[in-house]
């Protein structure tokens, strides 16, 4: 294909996919299993090009920044509290997978030897962190459920890329025990060296940085540096790049400007669109190729649609078996434990939300090309991917149905409040500190008020009947900022100043109504 066709394919499957996405979000329906479906049927027109998935390009090019994405967005307190859960859903469930889905494929299909079973264990093991966040993440789940399902999703990869590692190498050789263990704690430690070390690093040359276009650049780039690095290595990529994103995403108050911290997120929050929406449109598109493969497999139509819904069905109860007795534990194991038990409803909703996605794929096609029946194993793996996709569609029921509560609006509202009074005392008091001497009373006393009036709004609050004084401020102040919106493209139309002039005034006005917008009192759920 030549260059202008390759661009031309490009922009046209980027409109696709904004416009598949724009649409599934207008009417209710799940954005990414509209992708699938979109990119399915359109996989049989003769027209569109065959997409072949390339598996170091998905591993290398795609998931470093996806994860970088979510990680910087996790904050450590979610990773110290949740810790055992996750090392419990990260490792131990993976684990878990591999040997029963494995096991299984081993006994029902007898052309594929057990290691390439395990392999193929291995390849649907883990949740993955894009499908999750854009299925789960669009509910209104309890705070400690997401944070769970995050933080898996986030680290899973790592073990079941480990495990299939050590699975293809089974399929050639004899795999002793402690191969397995000694691949994982080198995988583990040196993903975590490799993040720590690009981490902190980052961090020193990004608080050197003035122009925000320098910093946004450099954190574009971070996901590879830590990815490429820790894989030469023999370390997990997937660790080091969510290791380097926590550090960073800790530390971006004190390295980044306001102004830097704005573009950044802009910039990973379109990054993530894309990327996240694409790849569903890109599983889609793989069917065709995926099922012209199945002509060199021995097993038949209908043993090929049992064995995928035995596939599946072992998948699911794998997992509601592993967190329900996991719940159990942490009920009536030890104290230790039970202060951080979850109940039977958060149990079952964190088994229902066991999404795959793109990594799966993209690690059934690393799978050798001597592997047996390696066509079918790739047709299983979209199958498992396409399927709980679909079962994600329930979760909105699932939760509905388990009455499970939804964050707390209004304490939210009250802890960001009284965060925002918190700093504000301290600024107040690092002014106290300053020597204002040449100063007019009237900046010190600009300064002050527009610091302590949070402060005072929560010490004295307004009588029941009246509007909340926050709530007050944001309206009105939004009102004026509309105002002077509209003022500044007046007077940009009739020419009276130049342009560099408007641009700064503008970018000030969209500052603060970016300040007020993160800062608005939340609406209940009743109002929504």
């Amino acid at each position: 294909m030549d260059p202008v066709s390759t661009i031309t394919w490009i922009v046209l499957f980027v409109l696709l996919t904004v416009t598949v996405s724009g649409l599934s979000g207008k009417v209710g329906w799940s954005a990414p299993v509209a992708l699938v479906l979109v990119g399915a049927v359109l996989s049989f027109v003769p027209q569109v090009p065959a997409i072949e998935i390339e598996p170091e390009l998905v591993l290398y090019g795609i998931l470093p920044p996806l994860l970088f994405a979510s990680a910087i967005r996790t904050s450590f307190s979610d990773i110290r509290s949740g810790g055992d859960s996750m090392l419990l859903l990260s490792v131990v469930l993976v684990a878990v997978t591999v040997a029963t889905v494995g096991v299984t494929v081993w006994l029902l299909v007898p052309a594929v030897p057990l290691a390439a079973a395990l392999a193929y264990g291995a390849v649907v093991a883990p949740t993955d962190a894009v499908a999750v966040t854009a299925v789960a993440g669009r509910l209104r789940l309890p705070r400690r459920v997401l944070s769970v399902l995050e933080t898996e999703s986030l680290f899973n990869d790592a073990a079941a890329l480990v495990a299939l590692n050590v699975s293809i190498v089974a399929i050639a050789s004899v795999v002793e025990p402690w191969m397995i263990g000694a691949e994982f704690a080198l995988a583990v430690a040196g993903g975590i060296g490799v993040g720590l070390v690009v981490g902190f690093v980052i961090a020193q040359v990004r608080r050197r940085l003035s122009a925000p276009v320098l910093d946004t650049s450099l954190s574009l780039v971070t996901p590879y540096l830590a990815f490429i690095p820790a894989q030469e290595v023999g370390g997990s990529g997937v660790v080091a790049v969510v290791v380097a994103g926590l550090v960073l995403g800790a530390k971006s108050p004190q390295i980044q400007s306001a102004q830097a911290r704005i573009a950044e997120a802009i910039n990973w929050r379109t990054i993530r669109f894309l990327l996240e929406n694409a790849v569903f449109l890109v599983i889609g598109l793989s069917l065709s190729g995926i099922i012209a493969g199945l002509e060199t497999s021995s097993v038949g139509f209908w043993a090929i649609v049992g064995l995928s819904l035995a596939v599946l069905l072992v998948l699911v109860l794998s997992r509601f078996a592993f967190v329900l007795t996991g719940t159990l534990l942490y009920q009536y194991g030890p104290a230790l434990i039970r202060r951080r038990a979850w109940g039977w409803r958060t149990g079952v909703a964190l088994s229902s939300a066991g999404m795959r996605g793109v990594v799966t794929l993209a690690a059934a096609f690393l799978l050798p090309e001597t592997t047996p029946e390696r066509e079918l194993l790739q047709f299983l793996a979209f199958i498992v991917v396409a399927g709980t996709l679909l079962g994600g569609l329930a979760l909105p029921v699932i939760v509905r149905a388990l009455r499970l509560p939804p964050p707390n609006a209004d304490q939210e509202r009250v802890e960001r409040q009284l965060l925002m009074a918190e700093a504000q005392r301290a600024g107040l008091d690092r002014l106290a500190t300053e020597e204002t001497e040449g100063v007019e009373d009237r900046v010190m006393q600009r300064l002050r008020t527009n610091a302590s009036f949070l402060t005072d709004a929560l010490e004295n609050p307004t009588r029941p009947a009246s509007e909340p004084l926050p709530d007050s401020y944001h309206r009105l102040r939004y009102l004026m900022l509309y105002a002077e919106r509209d003022a500044v493209a007046a007077a940009r139309s009739e020419g009276r100043y130049q342009d560099p002039a408007v641009r700064s005034v503008l970018a000030s006005i969209d500052a603060e109504e970016l300040a007020l917008r993160v800062n608005a009192p939340t609406k209940s759920s009743d109002d929504e």
